[in-house]
């Protein structure tokens, strides 16, 4: 819901686009006093809104804030408009009760518009974002392509590998997320070019990555090329791809971790930074993921706050045949994500293990039990950040 919203005197939509926008504005009575496509640039912007600002309080609406429709948002802000946002799901819904079944840029600018004017409720609203949280939402969604990206390039080793050498690739798939292993497929690819370099250089290579366990995977290694004799076809091909392959994984993972780094600097700075540290099993990634998730936003409990999430069950009814609660399939999938894995890690945590233990002792399996944590964790949050208080022991064993 929109504050102030009951000031607001002309109400303007936008469908934003990757080059040009679509703007409609309407008054309290529906009269449209604009209607007309304008590129994605500052000075036109700002001429729209200074034509339209006569009226009297304007309230500019967008079906996307982030990426494309970033700049209206930021435009629209600085000359001092309220901003709102309508969730992509909730225009298509309204669209449906539109006649027509065309999908032009200025059918959904006006419908943007007209839900503004009479729908307030599917409103959302658009804080003024700080760079710092700015800076955290591109860096998390950064780290998230590089993660997507890293599990790919190991899958694609492990393939290779298992089709020119299945044992090896039970030994160096097993440490691939050790980045020793990348570095030796880097210099030696292919089983011929292993037995070539002898144990003596395998284990010198290894051991500069992993001093510990070098000389235990070098022994395993070598224990592995001796359980084939023949050459399978493609392995001259493997030898060209595993090192660039491997060179590919080393690099992303020196840029996740030069990623974390700044997001790591970045949530120590955040003024709730002592409140979300203080839970258990919460560390500096889904930090930065409610941070970027949900600081700014208008929750007005913790089951709005669970729902937005996707934590919040669903209940299908029909007749005496479909019954019960399920899972949520929609949501912030990346907040789900974050919580759900969080709640994954707190399994180590007492308190947090014996609310799992006792949902499995009710029937409940093993996802169903961590969904079921992720939502009280996000119960609990909720109430933190509204209060801001630290995390309490004894207040979460007597809830």
């Amino acid at each position: 819901m929109i504050k102030d919203y009951k000031s607001v005197e002309v109400f303007i939509g936008v469908d934003v686009g990757k080059s040009n926008h679509h703007a409609v504005a309407l008054d309290k009575t529906g009269k449209k006093l604009l209607d007309k496509a304008l590129p994605q640039d500052e000075a036109k912007l700002r001429e729209i809104i200074d034509s339209l600002a006569g009226h009297g309080t304007l309230l500019l609406v967008v079906d996307q804030p982030a990426t494309i429709g970033a700049l209206p948002v930021a435009v629209a802000q600085a000359a001092g408009v309220m901003v709102g946002y309508l969730p992509g799901l909730a225009m298509r819904r309204i669209a449906d009760l539109h006649p027509g079944e065309a999908k032009t840029d200025a059918r959904d600018a006006a419908i943007i518009a007209e839900a503004a004017r009479t729908m307030p409720h599917t409103l959302r609203s658009i804080d003024i974002a700080d760079e710092q949280a700015a800076e955290l939402s591109m860096l998390c969604g950064f780290d998230d392509d590089l993660t997507q990206q890293s599990t790919a390039t190991s899958n694609r080793i492990r393939g290779l590998l298992t089709q020119v050498h299945p044992s090896l690739e039970r030994v160096i798939g097993a440490h691939l997320d050790h980045p020793a292993m990348a570095e030796l497929l880097a210099k030696y690819p292919t089983p011929d070019t292993l037995k070539k370099a002898g144990t003596k250089r395998v284990e010198a290579l290894l051991k500069k990555y992993a001093p510990r366990a070098g000389a235990r995977w070098a022994a395993e290694i070598f224990t592995a090329l001796g359980e084939q004799t023949v050459v399978v076809s493609g392995t001259a091909g493997a030898a060209v791809v595993l090192p660039q392959l491997a060179a590919m994984l080393a690099n992303l993972r020196t840029g996740r971790v030069e990623v974390l780094a700044r997001v790591e600097a970045l949530v120590e700075a955040h003024p709730l930074h002592v409140v979300l540290s203080s839970i258990p099993a919460v560390g500096i990634r889904t930090e930065a993921r409610i941070i970027t998730e949900v600081i700014g936003k208008e929750f007005v409990s913790a089951g709005h706050l669970a729902s937005y999430a996707g934590l919040a069950p669903v209940t299908w009814r029909s007749g005496t045949s479909i019954r019960g609660d399920h899972p949520s399939r929609k949501g912030n999938k990346a907040l789900k994500r974050a919580l759900f894995l969080s709640a994954f890690a707190a399994l180590k945590h007492p308190v947090s293990r014996a609310y799992y233990d006792r949902k499995r002792a009710e029937g409940k399996r093993h996802n169903q039990a961590l969904i079921a944590l992720a939502r009280r964790r996000c119960d609990m949050i909720f109430a933190m950040l509204r209060d801001g208080t630290l995390y309490d022991e004894k207040v979460t064993k007597a809830a």
